[in-house]
């Protein structure tokens, strides 16, 4: 399987321990430096399982977090597959994308169908689709919009058909209507729908032999499967459990939605997972599982609400529906909502009471902030445009108990059944809106009510309520609101996510956890639960640590003992300090590298600092700030063009981890501080107090360990091949002495060994000796 000439003697250790660590339904935690060949280890161990006939794996399921990783895992899986013996077949494997990235409409612009619509647009005609084939038949609707095409195989004909990935379809640009119903439908689906077998696997409407395609990429999925005229997200889901690789990003295997809706049909015993860049699956896993819900979903849940009980209302008051108040075409919409109800268990009287609810939860929601901005900032009404991000919290962070949101309603009224029944009545609600209402889209009420009976459901130990305030401007509102300013939500944080890790990871066969950043590994598996499933579930976990394996003499490694560059000790950054003035010095020393440079400090404001003081230097100074993903890239391709230049950012950002600074990109980091977040926000004091519950030292699980793999991160981009050459700098004491605060321990054996300490005042003797030789 392996796809080149011979591995590394750590892949081969790292193979070998992966296959029998997974045979015992176990898991192989492994951190490899850049080089290690961590990607083609993982692919070669699980295809390994999946081919051996005495395994039970049936498939290899990939999750990553990082889009460059994903190319990578394709890169390799056409590089085993070009190596494998002439009389095999090749290894087949899919990547998994959105619609968006598949619906024939939206990558041509036609069909009414477009980014902003495509889901909403999706779920309506697939409804609609479904439901005329009660009516008639998927084969004869796919049909009829084949006939509605012009010009496809007619070169004296003015063509009038839909293109997708240069492949001709059968059906026309514009959306088909059925017969004389005028009803829209996708044809695409209903051809899917027409090649379902009426028993067995849905794999059998599939138009193609995916065995023989090695790896099926989104362009591969279309082309194949719209040239046949058939869905492609659809083939997708029906391929899913029949790919021997899949290629993924944790939302497929972690966010319960996608799950419930796609890919639940991988998570079992027969999958060998492989989480890559697996330093990021705590936060990340956490942000998934945790749930909210805006002012604004709750007014438009309000609304949908409205719009189902206003027709039932006016026909109650009608006396059961006479015509001369209430008649015609409202009658027989009250009527159609009317049946749509009583086919459920949901009453007038709940969605009454739920409504009731979202109402008092707005004017709950707006008393609270507006409170909340008088006692903090008096004057909040005449500088709303210096409104930050902010956060209420709505319990003790540090104490576990009731929320005072859960504690109003009970005061109001507002009782167990409102909360776990706005699920229900939610969902209902949404469905007839779907019914009696043409247009599509995605509608409110549903997730709402699932979000606010998650919120009384779920503990008040592990998890954190608060209402969570994100700077926005809306001109729309008065000048006096705060909505002008802040888009207001209650949030339900899980701060303890490892529970909802490991319970998932416990699905899977067995698999490997990888990254370049993972130690302290004893601290990985308590986070992500991998240490409950070997204690509680004996189920192995096996740690391995493999180390650069390129030319020592290639790369100078320091930890700087700066003073300590933290709030209290570094000062504001209009204020000359020593600890400024020391860190100052050693960017500027650092920045004198050949070559281009990068600088991470803790915050995009310490960054703009870092900038100023480089405002003289020779090379052209480029300074990350908070942008969209367009300006990130912009200043990469800048970058990395042109003569050598020093690239400033903040480690929370996105240019320090998953971006490739390969061959000369890059010849030296340097990285101020420990980049900690913000220990007073409520939310992460509450993080903090978990962690202290579950694992005894709640600052080094849940704020020490993940700033310095980030820190570590953003110095690993140096070094990237066997014949590169660079420098990487941690710059304060912490990283370089033991102490009460320090972090040395949290660098991992390899990199306490690499990162040799140095004073400030022999740093630039010892740089001047590396460049020199």
């Amino acid at each position: 399987m392996f796809g080149h000439d011979e591995p590394y003697d750590d892949q081969v250790d790292g193979i070998e321990t992966a296959v029998e660590t997974a045979r015992e339904g176990g898991f192989l935690a492994l951190e490899g430096a850049c080089g290690t060949g961590k990607t083609m280890l993982a692919l070669t161990a699980g295809i390994h399982l999946v081919r051996d006939p005495d395994s039970t794996y049936e498939r290899v399921f990939v999750l990553t977090s990082v889009k460059q990783q994903l190319r990578q895992f394709e890169e390799d899986l056409r590089t085993i597959n070009g190596n494998l013996p002439d009389d095999w077949h090749p290894i087949s494997a899919m990547t998994l994308v959105g619609k968006a990235d598949v619906c024939p409409y939206n990558i041509e612009g036609a069909g009414g169908i477009d980014e902003t619509n495509v889901y909403e647009r999706c779920e309506g005609l697939r409804e609609r689709t479904r439901g005329l084939t009660d009516e008639t038949t998927a084969d004869s609707l796919a049909a009829q919009a084949r006939s509605q095409q012009v010009g496809l195989g007619d070169s004296g004909s003015s063509a009038s058909y839909l293109e997708a990935a240069g492949e001709p379809t059968p059906y026309p640009r514009e959306m088909p209507e059925a017969g004389d119903s005028g009803v829209e439908y996708c044809p695409f689906y209903a051809q899917y729908l027409a090649d379902l077998p009426e028993e067995g696997d849905p794999v059998e409407a599939v138009p193609f032999d995916p065995t023989e395609l090695g790896l099926i990429e989104s362009e591969d999925l279309v082309e194949l499967s719209a040239g046949h005229g058939a869905c492609p997200h659809s083939v997708m889901g029906a391929l899913l459990p029949h790919v021997e690789v899949l290629v993924g990003n944790y939302y497929h295997a972690f966010d319960p939605t996608t799950v419930e809706s796609f890919t639940g049909a991988l998570i079992d015993d027969e999958t060998f997972v492989v989480c890559d860049e697996a330093h990021m699956l705590e936060p990340r896993v956490r942000d998934l599982v945790g749930d909210g819900v805006s002012g604004r979903s709750l007014r438009s849940a309000e609304s949908e609400l409205s719009r189902v009980i206003e027709p039932l209302a006016a026909m109650e008051e009608a006396g059961g529906g006479t015509e001369t108040r209430y008649g015609g075409e409202a009658k027989q919409e009250a009527a159609t909502v009317r049946d749509e109800l009583n086919e459920t268990d949901v009453t007038l009287g709940e969605l009454r009471d739920t409504k009731r609810f979202f109402v008092a939860l707005q004017e709950e929601l707006d008393q609270r902030v507006t409170d909340h901005l008088d006692a903090e900032r008096p004057d909040w009404q005449r500088n709303l445009p210096e409104l930050r991000d902010d956060e209420i919290p709505l319990r003790d962070p540090e104490q576990p108990g009731t929320d005072e949101l859960t504690r109003w309603a009970e005061r109001n009224g507002f009782d167990a059944k409102v909360w776990t029944r706005a699920e229900s009545v939610c969902a209902v609600a949404g469905h007839i809106l779907d019914t009696v209402e043409e247009e599509d889209k995605r509608r409110a009420a549903p997730p709402v009510g699932r979000t606010l009976g998650t919120w009384y459901r779920a503990d008040h130990t592990d998890f954190f309520r608060e209402i969570e305030l994100e700077r926005t401007w809306d001109d729309t509102h008065p000048a006096e609101s705060w909505r002008r300013a802040y888009t207001a939500r209650f949030s339900l944080h899980n701060c303890l996510p490892s529970g909802a890790i490991g319970e998932q990871l416990g699905e899977f066969g067995g698999g490997i956890l990888m990254s370049a950043t993972l130690e302290p590994l004893e601290a990985f598996a308590e986070v992500t639960g991998l240490r409950h499933l070997e204690e509680e579930e004996d189920r192995p976990v096996v740690e391995r640590t493999y180390g650069l394996e390129f030319p020592e003499e290639n790369r100078g490694s320091y930890a700087v003992a700066a003073p300590k560059f933290t709030y209290s000790n570094r000062g504001d950054p209009d204020e000359e300090t020593d600890t400024r003035r020391a860190h100052a010095r050693a960017i500027r020393q650092v920045a004198d590298s050949p070559g281009n440079v990068l600088v991470g400090m803790p915050s995009y404001r310490e960054a703009e600092w870092a900038a100023s003081i480089l405002s003289d230097h020779d090379k052209e100074v480029l300074v990350d700030e908070a942008t969209d993903d367009v300006a990130t890239e912009q200043l990469k391709r800048e970058f990395f063009e042109g003569d050598p230049k020093v690239l400033v950012t903040s480690l929370r950002g996105t240019l320090t981890e998953g971006v490739d600074y390969r061959g000369d990109r890059l010849s030296a980091a340097i990285v101020c501080g420990v980049p900690i977040i913000n220990t007073a926000s409520p939310r992460t004091r509450a993080v903090r107090t978990a962690y202290d519950r579950a694992f005894g030292d709640g600052f080094k699980y849940a704020l020490a360990v993940p700033a310095v793999r980030k820190a570590r991160q953003a110095v690993g981009r140096v070094i990237r091949g066997p014949e590169e050459r660079g420098v990487r700098v941690f710059c304060d004491e912490r990283y370089a002495r033991d102490s009460w605060d320090s972090v040395r321990e949290l660098l991992g054996e390899a990199d306490r060994e690499e990162f040799g300490a140095v004073s400030t005042d022999m740093f630039d003797f010892a740089l001047e000796r590396f460049w020199s030789t």
